[in-house]
């Protein structure tokens, strides 16, 4: 990573971090005084699952998505949209964690949220986390009431069953079988990628980019959001456990369909190095302003978590 982006990356996550630390804010109950301390446990846990480390991928392509169209786009409106796709995000992880599903100790290094806390609690963050997220869009008052209702379409059509859950139930029904490439790919395209396009999508509707710069972007979301996936199997074979932050070696475990074991793992790596080419290319028609948009490309592949 080059120390330009690292730089970025580092402003990014700490405007990030502080605008989720304020939509994170608890708000009180409207009924009796000694209901509080009942919420205390789910507030607890939220904040927990949501600030708990993270790469902020996600909320950074929001902003440099934007940045590629119009550096002037409202940045209030393009915070709530940061905010809402890690809520999203962080939903998700919390949710994959359970025992029902992937049955994670570790998150971030760290235990994950039904370990922490419990599984109900754990259940009804990730529950929290979603609802809050389409909250902060539909308050976006700066955005027009048509670009906040565009917002809300995408990260909902994003998330659910056409999106990332589909792709999660599709991850569970392949569990110890045989898929083909076309398989993976649909598979990974909802469970991984349909966030990432998401993501750069939120970026252009707050930018107000035209169709043909929402396809050229649509192009590269789709290229960059496989390759991270095929990247992170790659890493649950060759990453370290105190790296990466959970640990290593349980998609093996799980008899769970990877890259590396259809492809192999020299196969796996030149599928991702193909994806980055894709993405990159996607860009070809914008100025230095998607140097931003380049550099998550490469990152997305050579990262180390």
């Amino acid at each position: 990573m080059s120390t330009e982006l690292k730089q970025q990356l580092y402003e990014a996550q700490q405007r990030i971090n502080q605008t989720l630390e304020q939509a994170l804010l608890r708000t009180d109950s409207p009924f009796q005084h000694n209901t509080q301390a009942m919420l205390d446990g789910l507030y607890q846990s939220i904040h927990y699952s949501v600030m708990n480390g993270g790469k902020r991928m996600r909320p950074l392509l929001v902003y440099a998505a934007a940045q590629t169209i119009d550096s002037q786009a409202s940045q209030s409106g393009l915070d709530r949209c940061a905010c809402a796709i890690e809520f999203i995000h962080s939903y998700s992880l919390v949710h994959d964690d359970l025992p029902a599903m992937d049955d994670d100790d570790l998150r971030r290094g760290k235990p994950t949220v039904h370990k922490a806390f419990d599984e109900p609690t754990a259940i009804l963050a990730g529950d929290a986390l979603q609802a809050q997220a389409f909250e902060l869009i539909a308050n976006a008052d700066d955005l027009t009431a048509e670009q906040r209702i565009e917002l809300i379409k995408c990260l909902s059509s994003a998330s659910g069953p056409g999106g990332m859950v589909g792709g999660q139930a599709i991850d569970i029904a392949a569990t110890g079988l045989h898929v083909d490439l076309e398989h993976m790919q649909a598979m990974h395209s909802l469970k991984t990628g349909a966030l990432i396009r998401c993501a750069i999508a939120l970026g252009a509707i707050c930018a107000r980019a035209n169709k043909q710069q929402r396809q050229a972007l649509d192009h590269y979301g789709r290229a960059v959001g496989l390759a991270f996936q095929v990247h992170d199997d790659i890493l649950d074979i060759e990453g370290d456990t105190k790296i990466l932050g959970k640990m290593s070696g349980a998609d093996i475990a799980l008899s769970k369909s990877t890259y590396p074991a259809l492809l192999g793992l020299d196969g796996a790596k030149e599928k991702a190095s193909e994806l980055l080419a894709t993405a990159l290319e996607a860009l070809s028609s914008f100025d230095e302003r998607a140097e931003t948009l380049r550099q998550l490309a490469r990152y997305a592949v050579t990262r180390k978590h």
